[in-house]
């Protein structure tokens, strides 16, 4: 049974793609593009938006620096002026390995600027109308970063948690009143952040494969969009480990 709303058809739709200029979120705004969705895209970096508008007509760049509040209500009242949204996507991410032992506290409150406190500046932008509407999908990026603890995750883990929780309650609050919400959890993607990692990244995918997941999952009204399978299931197996038996696995897989 679906908890959501299939969303099958993408013609007519506007969607707005928060953190679409490279990666995951410029793979997803191309897919949807291709499958007949209105696409406004939106990041910190102009050029990259604007070469995919140019790229793909009937788009719209709009620029945003998603820790800025002011900017965001600004961004949301534009686009919703020119007729509701259909779905809201938020992908914006900023990540680097991080261990307690090397601790880099502004980096650290970075990774909850951009992860954590953009998505709810972008929330509490969208939600009103949304309900008004009585219509519409809010979809977060996280990560199976945020399944449990990791080493090196110690900036980006914790946000990825608190996004999945958060994507748990908004359920929870929304769909009785028609809303449909979804939380994406991506094993390792190549993207512009991941080319940073110095470590072997198990069952790597592109972000073409990982846009194709996530448009699977919305078309099916999946709430918790992973991928790729055969290592996240792994993942959420290891969730259920008791902490004595999760820390020595962990331990034991990375060598850390």
């Amino acid at each position: 049974m679906s908890l959501n709303p299939p969303i099958r058809d993408w013609r007519g739709q506007r969607v707005w793609l928060i953190g679409a200029s490279t990666g995951i979120g410029r793979a997803l705004a191309s897919q949807l593009h291709a499958m007949g969705a209105t696409v406004i895209v939106s990041a910190r970096k102009m050029e990259a938006l604007q070469a995919f508008a140019d790229q793909h007509p009937g788009s719209i760049a709009l620029p945003l620096d998603v820790t800025d509040a002011q900017a965001v209500q600004t961004a949301a009242r534009q686009v919703l002026s020119s007729g509701p949204l259909d779905l809201v996507c938020y992908c914006a991410g900023h990540y680097h390995a991080m261990r307690a032992t090397a601790m880099d506290l502004p980096d650290l409150l970075r990774h909850h600027e951009v992860n954590t406190v953009g998505a709810l500046h972008v929330l509490a932008a969208i939600t009103p109308a949304l309900l008004a509407r009585g219509q519409g999908h809010i979809s977060l990026v996280s990560s199976v970063a945020g399944f449990r603890g990791l080493p090196q995750s110690l900036a980006y883990g914790p946000t990825k948690a608190a996004l999945i929780n958060l994507a748990e309650t908004l359920y929870l609050d929304l769909q009785p009143h028609g809303l449909g919400v979804s939380v994406i959890n991506p094993g390792f993607v190549e993207t512009p952040l991941t080319a940073q990692n110095d470590f072997h990244m198990p069952a790597l995918i592109s972000p073409d494969q990982a846009a194709q997941a996530i448009v699977q999952g919305w078309a099916k009204g999946e709430f918790d969009i992973h991928f790729p399978k055969r290592f996240t299931l792994w993942l959420k197996l290891l969730r259920l480990l008791p902490y004595r038996l999760y820390f020595a696995a962990v331990r034991r897989m990375t060598g850390l």
